[in-house]
């Protein structure tokens, strides 16, 4: 436990966190590499290489010593984090290996700033965070029981692959072993593993499960992330899209993830996505259309033209046979032909504020940026806070 004196250094370090965070975790992530290599495969190294996991590191580490009285405030977080370590294979065992890493991080970046006393503060601090993570974690690896669950990585084939778009291609997956596979909550992703050829490097990659839990098969539909002047090409989708064919063999984690839908409500839903934020939308309007039959559903998604629609013909098919489902899309940038679409422009909550209904739920997925917006109108349009659930992409936790 923490002493009173022990909190009080750690929250008398929130100004060097503010001021110096990225540069210790940096320093950090140099560190740990250099000395424990074989962790390399378990970082994404594409969020190394732009700075995200240090920037989403140094974030973390300077809200754990602002709430250093009281880390419960920090749950949501802990939760996204340890449901993506279970993704991962993260164990118990890995965290001494970054505790000693950390600390001898700060003793280095701080240098006569690191007194004894603070180092064994944050040692303290440390281990009574490495113990909230690991008993979360604990729980979540028990849970993995069901028939046909595993834990760490299984090989699946191929057995399918299909261009949704001209960036998106859905990949359908069975097991090597030809065992069953286990239920999910629609919403949730599988972690993928594959050998990325320009970095010699094995790397894990997280992606929404876009099919219903209750196949034989899993799907995955992966945009390529081609890159551009603000952001790097992304190098698992690519490989997976030019490397990988049916009949290839890719390891998997098993399914997991705080964000999906409430099987057990019986409330009106809202599914908003943009983009390639489609995909767990789509496993969840497969579920309701197969399992609550009666519950109404809104399907409100903005992409820049058909082109650009991914899964488009499931998705109308349901629709057109659910007289309590609708749908209403948003396109950018519509081309002649295109008559699917309800609005030009991008997604917009205002427009259509009428079929808005406070005590419904709602699943928001896309960008950060878009999440955070739509998130906003919904509040402004009455929708409280507990009702508005958001996916996270990338190294942090959306905050609606």
């Amino acid at each position: 436990m923490l002493t009173e004196n022990q909190k009080s250094i750690i929250k008398a370090t929130v100004p060097v966190l503010a001021e110096h965070g990225v540069a210790l975790t940096s320093h950090f992530y140099e560190r740990m590499f250099a000395q424990n290599p074989e962790l390399k495969q378990v970082f994404n190294r594409g969020h190394q290489e732009a700075g995200k996991q240090q920037h989403a590191l140094a974030g973390a580490v300077l809200a754990y010593a602002q709430n250093i009285d009281n880390p419960t405030v920090l749950q949501g977080a802990l939760v996204h984090i340890a449901n993506k370590h279970v993704s991962l294979g993260i164990r118990a065992e890995h965290y001494p290996i970054v505790g000693k890493h950390l600390l001898a991080s700060i003793k280095e970046v701080l240098g006569e700033g690191a007194t004894d006393e603070l180092i064994d503060a944050w040692g303290k601090a440390y281990e009574q965070l490495a113990n909230l993570l690991i008993e979360m974690e604990t729980k979540l690896y028990n849970d993995l029981v069901q028939e046909g669950s595993w834990t760490g990585w299984r090989s699946f084939k191929i057995v399918k692959k299909i261009a949704e778009t001209d960036q998106i291609t859905s990949f359908y997956l069975k097991p090597v072993d030809h065992g069953k596979v286990p239920e999910f909550h629609p919403g949730q992703y599988i972690s993928v593993r594959v050998y990325v050829p320009e970095w010699d490097l094995i790397q894990p990659r997280q992606y929404t499960l876009s099919n219903a839990p209750g196949a034989d098969a899993y799907r995955i539909s992966v945009k390529r992330e081609d890159g551009n002047a603000y952001s790097p090409a992304g190098h698992v989708s690519n490989v997976l899209h030019k490397n990988y064919n049916e009949g290839d063999v890719i390891d998997l984690a098993p399914p997991g993830g705080e964000f999906f839908l409430d099987e057990k409500s019986d409330k009106p839903v809202f599914l908003i996505s943009a983009g390639v934020g489609i995909t767990p939308m789509v496993s969840m309007l497969t579920y309701l259309s197969e399992h609550q039959t009666q519950r109404p559903v809104s399907f409100i998604h903005g992409t820049r033209n058909s082109k650009t629609l991914a899964m488009y013909d499931q998705i109308n098919d349901i629709i057109q046979k659910n007289d309590h489902m609708k749908r209403i899309m948003f396109y950018s940038e519509p081309e002649a032909q295109d008559e699917q679409y309800d609005y030009i422009g991008r997604v917009d909550l205002n427009t259509v504020k009428e079929t808005i209904i406070p005590d419904a739920q709602y699943y928001l997925c896309g960008p950060t940026e878009f999440m955070q917006e739509r998130a906003k109108d919904l509040k402004n349009l009455g929708v409280p806070a507990k009702n508005i659930h958001a996916e996270a992409f990338d190294t942090g936790v959306l905050n609606v």
